[in-house]
């Protein structure tokens, strides 16, 4: 009895608490109280270190306090989801992304990426690497292409999960490389790095940020970079585009998003106040050691890069996810 009292309470207060939050604030007086930031993955990811370096930034600017609150599970789309459902008055925002707002709702279909959010402003991501172990007879993509197509019974590679960002990587340049594989999905990319350096597997796609470390330190070779240049920290990883694949430009990117129907004067003022926080020394410092791109787009160019990405990778999400080995 005295438990279901204590429930009901709870329940009482976290209504009141949403009931509490200004509903027609004026776009130009928010924040007025507390902002909460959903990262919908576990801490210590891109996705946590961005959303809290973005915190800290809008905290000083606005002078008022940004949380952040980590709430993982269906690859990202558990938390997006509950910020969905909050009022569209700027108080409650998610770092969105393409793992959680374009790969993951095809199989939760527990989302709309597009109906269910507005969406504010884009914070960057890290390319993808091929990386291969030192006993690999390739120094470049035209020499792996060789082998790859010699290995009988199709090369076995690792990505940090099955449809992963970098596993669709993986999947596309090896559809248009014709070579025969296995893909092997880890639980995230360090364990597929770590496979990778002791042997069990010749090759791996994962970011950058998981690679950058095992490359410098020689322990893995880097043959190609899906970075829309070559990166200032690694000069010597060649791109995937001067090697001949025009199509795997990408970026395990993301972004700032809200509920549906935000007010467009808000949406632009946080636009505006993000891309000031992309230019800060802390931001920049974290762009150059995960080799981030972070392009300065208002809100609008943003929505079209949105619709773009689900354009590109929803199509071959539900084409790998239907070749994908039943269990």
């Amino acid at each position: 009895m005295k438990r279901s009292m204590m429930s009901a309470l709870l329940c009482c207060g976290f209504v009141c608490g949403a009931a509490a939050q200004p509903a027609n604030q004026n776009p130009a007086d928010w924040p007025t109280q507390t902002v909460k930031i959903v990262v919908p993955y576990a801490a210590g990811g891109s996705s946590d270190t961005l959303g809290r370096l973005m915190a800290q930034h809008l905290q000083a600017a606005f002078k008022q306090s940004f949380v952040v609150e980590n709430r993982g599970g269906g690859g990202g789309t558990i938390g997006s989801k509950q910020v969905a459902m909050t009022p569209p008055n700027g108080y409650n925002l998610v770092i969105s992304g393409i793992g959680s707002h374009v790969i993951a709702p095809v199989e939760t279909r527990t989302i709309d990426p597009l109906a269910d959010f507005t969406h504010i402003a884009m914070l960057g991501g890290p390319p993808a690497v091929l990386v291969v172990h030192p006993s690999v007879p390739a120094t470049n993509l035209k020499e792996f292409i060789t082998y790859a197509q010699q290995v009988k019974g199709g090369l076995s590679w690792g990505s940090s999960g099955q449809g992963s960002h970098a596993h669709l990587i993986g999947e596309l340049f090896a559809r248009q490389a014709k070579i025969e594989q296995t893909h092997i999905g880890y639980k995230g990319g360090n364990p597929a790095m770590a496979d990778l350096m002791g042997g069990q597997i010749p090759a791996a796609v994962v970011t950058y940020t998981s690679a950058s470390g095992a490359i410098k330190s020689g322990k893995v070779k880097a043959l190609a970079i899906t970075a829309s240049k070559r990166l200032p920290a690694s000069p010597d990883i060649p791109t995937f585009q001067e090697q001949g694949f025009p199509d795997l430009v990408a970026t395990t990117w993301f972004s700032l998003s809200g509920p549906p129907g935000m007010a467009p004067e808000l949406v632009n003022r946080i636009n505006a106040e993000v891309r000031k926080g992309l230019e800060t020394e802390a931001m920049q410092k974290q762009f150059l050691l995960e080799g981030i791109e972070a392009p300065s787009w208002d809100a609008a160019t943003f929505q079209r890069y949105m619709r773009s990405e689900l354009d590109r990778w929803v199509p071959l999400v539900k084409m790998v996810a239907a070749s994908a080995p039943k269990s």
